[in-house]
């Protein structure tokens, strides 16, 4: 009799079906990405183009907001939340041209994703403060 397949995260007995991998957290972390831009990264941007649109004062008020410690933790988090999902978005295009989908490959591709995007957030910073 043929075993008939189950839940992922149900048991057998024994063991899960599945476990823990990179590919599941580089999977999260592009929708928590994409998700920082549309919560966080609209409203910053409207705020920015609003202030352009107010006058000095205004603008005054938005550069004086985001050059501080809060404000730069903001833009620091929002261009991590542009390379990590620009990585991963890549590998997910990878993906779905059907390449990649062996598991050491899927898991090594997740990584270098992952890293990729925090070494690109810290050259981007680097660039722009030195």
């Amino acid at each position: 009799m043929a075993e008939r397949p189950i839940s992922p995260h149900l048991f057998d007995g024994a063991r899960l079906h599945w476990r823990w991998g990179p590919h599941m957290l580089v999977s999260i972390l592009h929708r928590v990405s994409g998700d920082g831009f549309a919560l966080i990264g609209l409203p910053v941007l409207l705020w920015w183009l609003g202030a352009l649109a107010s006058g000095p004062d205004a603008y005054e008020t938005f550069a004086s907001v985001m050059t501080s410690i809060p404000g730069y933790v903001v833009l620091v988090g929002l261009s991590w939340a542009f390379f990590n999902h620009l990585c991963s978005g890549i590998r997910h295009f990878v993906l779905d041209m059907g390449a990649g989908f062996e598991i050491h490959v899927n898991k090594t591709w997740s990584v270098i994703s992952m890293v990729a995007g925090v070494v690109l957030t810290a050259a981007f910073w680097a660039a722009l403060l030195l």
